[in-house]
């Protein structure tokens, strides 16, 4: 749809207010997004055209600005629909262009939508039209009066006369876009949301105990207890429903609905209309209301999820890199053995083999041995052991065969990692392509030593629902989930920037302005001609050309090649810039890299110029001075207890080292070694209020814990970083007499037909724990722990 300048304006207000911006810089972004270019690319490189709006602004600029668009489109329809009617009036072209969102603009259009007959339609055909009306105009008239005189053929009785008349008003009532209005803004500050068990279901369901009778009010309702009752009714579970408090509630719903026929006298007329007004809240907008809410419950929800996904999966993609290191890949497995896998510091398969230390074979002195030997002959660092099943039995092999290296020999550093979405890459086309002559099962080794080395150059080659960020992955809107991810990771890779020389192709479709096949002729150009030796020899690439240049070249780097600023994320389009400052200091490129005192005496101000602005100039300087800054953290590892690799080896008051593996918005998942996460809930994340769990931690953090509370049967531990230990969260539950069951989510294990292993902290398994208050920093009790579920 071509935009006219009245509605662009108005759609770049919108958005401005919304993202704290001017509509001059929602209007500049937009226009250059419509012309191709990527939200990182906008974000780094034209913040004078934007005035510098980040990429956060940018996301929710590209969303808005997509669903704005559609808005217009449809107000432009419901517009030239109505005219064609003839039925067009100043108020209604007022009213439609005034509407602010699709609801409210279909709600005005109801009256005037084409629509199969309807009981009204056929009243009216039946010449009760002017019975309806009659009634309307004469309160203290008696309507069964009224209707003896329009019984015909088609209308046998009063009774039948009447019905024709309340069908009429009815229709009136549920297409009356202010009433419909009124009531949605009730419902949306009283209604409850109310669960029950079905009957029957109690064992099936116990998972969802905690909602066998529930009630909540709909506005304050967190994500994830939404998601699990909606899980819970899918599967049969409970009953769901959403309706004014039945303390007078629905009363007030009916008086709402009977004020649009200004009912104010005891006449015979107004009583009739008082009960009809009664019945059209029952039978006709009670359900429609119910429907429009639980889709916006729903849509919230997902909304609230997506987002905890997002920002987990970024955390996952920026975590700490090890570095080019020589790795060992440790896939644990019981029956099957453990996979290893060995790859030098580019990450290159050298060596594989399988471990048998377990039952049924029990080859431990044969798998230290063969470890050993791997060891010895590659001159391995690093040992990434998988966090899956006989993880901790995996990593305790390892300890023991590092001890037998023989005195003065460094050993290698050990490090359990996530293996979600291992087993995904490990049967994946790409993995086979990759490794033709790999047995799948030494694939997911491979792809746990490389995600040590560097996670996000790994991390890419999966799908990002299917690493595992979040809860119930799998109850969401998927296409909208993946939009949401995949945005994640272009901004990550273009974030951190790419070896253009070493990227594998997959990571080169994350860079902004290339996509999947772009990136497949720029690798299958690399192994033709070998490796890059300048940028500007990207446009030797075939069907790579300018515009897809300009979006990409910032974002790959070349180490050592005869451009020294292509090692850096200065734009080539800014070189001459570069240059300057660098001629302004004496020096040649190459020396004044990395020299802060240098370019500290240097003023920004001097090189500014019509096409490059102060922030430009800025961004240059600072990236003189720590040319080719990876954003990531320093990598650290956490360090598990020894003699604790079982959640009965756990006991309260412990002091464990453990990392974040996920973050919701009750709390944060831990891994401290014992198979099973423990759960720091959002009141004991630090000795201060928290209102969201992502400003303490984020997944990946080494963090430390103490155990508050253990229930090895139902696989619980509830942690605590607050410096009293958790004593707050024990004397709370002590007084409250144990548990408290509260209204936390699903317990336990993987509902069926739930997620791969990762759709949750762990996988696809429903999570929950509502806290003593809606604000989420009540104290912690057994409504925490029913969050927990087995890795």
């Amino acid at each position: 749809m071509q935009m006219n300048e009245q509605v662009t304006t108005r759609i770049s207000r919108t958005i401005a207010t919304e993202i704290g911006a001017s509509a001059s810089q929602v209007g500049a972004a937009a226009g250059l997004l419509d012309e191709g270019a990527t939200v990182p690319f906008v974000a780094r490189y034209r913040k004078e055209v934007t005035g510098g709006l980040d990429d956060t602004q940018l996301r929710t600029l590209a969303d808005r600005l997509g669903y704005l668009r559609e808005l217009e489109a449809r107000r432009e329809t419901v517009s030239a629909s109505i005219s064609d009617q003839g039925k067009m009036t100043d108020d209604l072209a007022k009213a439609i262009f005034g509407a602010e969102t699709k609801a409210a603009l279909e709600d005005i259009y109801l009256p005037y939508k084409p629509k199969r007959r309807t009981k009204a339609m056929i009243a009216r055909e039946n010449g009760l039209g002017p019975l309806a009306d009659a009634i309307l105009a004469d309160r203290g008239a008696e309507p069964e009066v009224l209707a003896a005189g329009y019984l015909s053929e088609n209308v046998a009785d009063v009774k039948a006369a009447l019905n024709g008349a309340r069908d009429i008003v009815a229709e009136g009532l549920t297409e009356n876009a202010a009433l419909l209005g009124e009531l949605r803004t009730f419902l949306q500050r009283e209604a409850l949301v109310s669960a029950k068990v079905i009957p029957g279901q109690e064992q099936a369901g116990a998972k969802f105990s905690d909602y066998f009778e529930h009630s909540e009010a709909w506005s304050k309702v967190p994500s994830h207890r939404a998601l699990a009752m909606m899980r819970a009714s899918n599967e049969g579970v409970i009953t769901l429903d959403i309706g004014p408090d039945p303390e007078g509630g629905k009363e007030r719903a009916e008086a709402m609905v009977a004020s649009h026929l200004n009912t104010r006298t005891e006449g015979a007329g107004d009583q009739w209309l008082r009960k009809m007004a009664g019945w059209t809240w029952r039978v006709k907008l009670s359900l429609t209301m119910t429907v429009d809410l639980m889709s916006e419950l729903r849509q919230r929800a997902q909304e609230e999820a997506i987002q905890v996904f997002a920002r987990n999966l970024k955390d996952l993609l920026l975590a700490a890199p090890a570095g080019a290191k020589a790795t060992l890949g440790l896939d644990p497995g019981i029956r099957t053995g453990v996979k290893a896998a060995v790859v030098d510091a580019t990450g290159k398969v050298l060596d594989t083999a399988t471990l048998y230390p377990f039952q049924p074979r029990m080859d431990v002195r044969g798998s230290e041995a063969a470890l050993l030997g791997l060891i010895a002959k590659h001159n391995i660092e690093l040992i990434a052991i998988g966090n899956g099943t006989a993880s901790r039995e995996t990593e305790k092999l390892v300890s023991d065969t590092l001890k037998l290296l023989p005195r003065g020999v460094k050993a290698p550093t050990k490090v359990v990692v996530s293996e979600a979405g291992a087993s995904v890459y490990s049967a994946s086309e790409l993995a086979a392509r990759e490794f033709p002559d790999l047995d799948v099962s030494l694939r997911g080794a491979v792809s746990i030593a490389r995600r040590l080395q560097d996670p996000l150059a790994e991390l890419v080659k999966i799908e990002p629902k299917s690493i595992g960020v979040g809860q119930y992955q799998h109850d969401v809107d998927q296409h909208r989930l993946g939009k949401s991810l995949e945005a994640v990771v272009e901004d990550a890779v273009n974030a951190v920037g790419v070896d253009l020389n070493t990227a594998s192709a997959p990571l080169l479709a994350h860079v902004s302005g290339l996509g999947p096949s772009l990136a497949e002729a720029i690798v299958a150009h690399r192994d033709a001609n070998g490796a890059f030796d300048s940028r500007k020899a990207l446009l030797d690439v075939s069907r790579l050309g300018p515009s897809a240049f300009e979006q990409c070249a910032g974002f790959l780097r070349i180490a050592d090649g005869e451009e020294p600023l292509d090692a850096s994320s200065v734009h080539p389009e800014a070189y001459d810039v570069a240059r300057k400052i660098v001629a302004a200091c004496g020096r040649d490129v190459r020396s004044l890299m990395g020299d802060a005192a240098a370019l500290k005496r240097v003023r920004a101000e001097e090189f500014v110029s019509e096409r490059f602005g102060l922030p430009t100039v800025r961004d240059i300087l600072g990236e003189l001075e720590k040319p080719g800054r990876d954003p990531r953290p320093t990598f650290k590892t956490a360090t598990f207890a020894d003699g604790v690799e079982q959640i009965s080896d756990l006991k309260p008051g412990m002091v464990l080292e453990g990392t974040v593996t996920n973050v919701a918005a009750f709390g944060a998942f831990v891994d401290v070694g014992v198979h099973q996460d423990g759960l720091v809930h959002v009141s004991q994340l630090a000795d201060r209020f928290v209102k969201d769990p992502h400003e303490v931690v984020k997944a990946g953090d080494v963090v430390k814990v103490t155990v508050v509370e253990v229930d090895a049967p139902r696989k619980r531990i509830g942690l605590s970083m607050r410096k009293d230990g958790g004593a707050s969260a024990k004397q709370d539950r002590n007084a409250r007499g144990g548990f408290d069951r509260g209204n936390g989510g699903p317990k336990g294990g993987a509902p069926k037909g739930g997620g791969p292993r990762g759709a949750g902290p762990k996988g696809g398994r429903p999570q929950g724990g509502k806290p003593k208050s809606d604000s989420g920093n009540g104290a912690l009790g057994a409504a925490l722990m029913d969050a927990m579920k087995k890795r």
